[in-house]
């Protein structure tokens, strides 16, 4: 069995128990913000799987397991916990860690090279360096096992969630700029959805969490199977059942409408039968 942190099943939520009694009711105070952020990411997928990158949008994530439950989408959000530093000397076992990680999410180069959907990256990103490390892992793996980089390519997407600038403008520093690898993709490949700043920082820097941090050095540590029941995490438990329970509610499910149906991938049948499906 993979090791990975222990987290809590939102959308069945057996396992909790009386662990939320007392615990102060959230203010989501960023849910707009958020919102209008999740419907750009879906629109601008692809049709493809989408795999969450570490913790900072732990929040996305719960978001559309609520929005998307009674869709032909709810098992297409995926999380994939793990954290990458780049520059860091992997060793054997690291890696062999790592490709097991992703063989979890059902990422493989034999998957990636046979797979009828695009697989989608998403991640809090400012310059990248999580998508790099990634990228680099993965094309690693793909040359080891000699599949079709030609093939794999059209399937992979990396979708950034950024900071807002402002003023807004077109000719802005974005941060696949500074990445050559993107330049090895196709140019739909690398795409960004921008977020207010006071909610991008929360996600990244403030935010309590539900699961700890998995770097490299606790890929093997079994402990974090173990579900912490402290505050912190009490108070993080219930900030994402309030998302799950948000993304369940008409007004939610009508602000992912709106906002998609302005998305210029609105022309695909993909998108619009999703959208149909939001609205039932």
């Amino acid at each position: 069995m993979t090791n990975r942190p222990f987290r809590w099943d939102l959308v069945r939520p057996d396992q909790v128990g009386t662990l939320l009694d007392h615990t102060e009711k959230p203010r989501l105070w960023f849910l707009e913000d958020l919102t209008e952020a999740t419907a750009k990411v879906l629109a601008r997928c692809g049709n493809g799987e989408l795999h969450f990158v570490g913790r900072s949008l732990d929040s996305m994530h719960d978001l559309l397991g609520g929005a998307l439950e009674r869709t032909s989408w709810h098992d297409r959000v995926h999380q994939l916990p793990i954290s990458l530093k780049p520059r860091l000397r992997y060793s054997r076992r690291d890696v062999e860690t790592l490709r097991e990680n992703l063989a979890e999410n059902g990422i493989t180069p034999y998957s990636l090279a046979r797979g009828t959907r695009p697989t989608v990256f998403v991640d809090l990103v400012f310059e990248g360096d999580t998508f790099t490390e990634l990228y680099l892992r993965l094309r690693d793996w793909i040359d080891d096992e000699r599949e079709a980089w030609h093939v794999i390519r059209r399937k992979l997407r990396f979708l950034g969630v950024t900071l807002r600038q402002q003023p807004v403008r077109p000719d802005a520093w974005r941060w696949q700029e500074d990445a050559d690898w993107t330049r090895e993709l196709p140019a739909a490949a690398v795409r960004n959805v921008s977020l207010a700043r006071d909610v991008w920082f929360y996600f990244g820097d403030d935010q309590p969490k539900l699961t700890p941090s998995f770097p490299r050095q606790r890929w093997t540590d079994e402990t974090v199977r173990t579900p912490d029941h402290g505050k912190a995490t009490r108070r993080a438990l219930a900030e994402a059942f309030a998302l799950v329970e948000a993304g369940r509610s008409a007004e939610t499910r009508d602000r992912l409408v709106r906002t998609i149906s302005a998305e210029p991938a609105i022309a695909g049948p993909w998108l619009r039968a999703l959208v149909t499906e939001l609205r039932l």
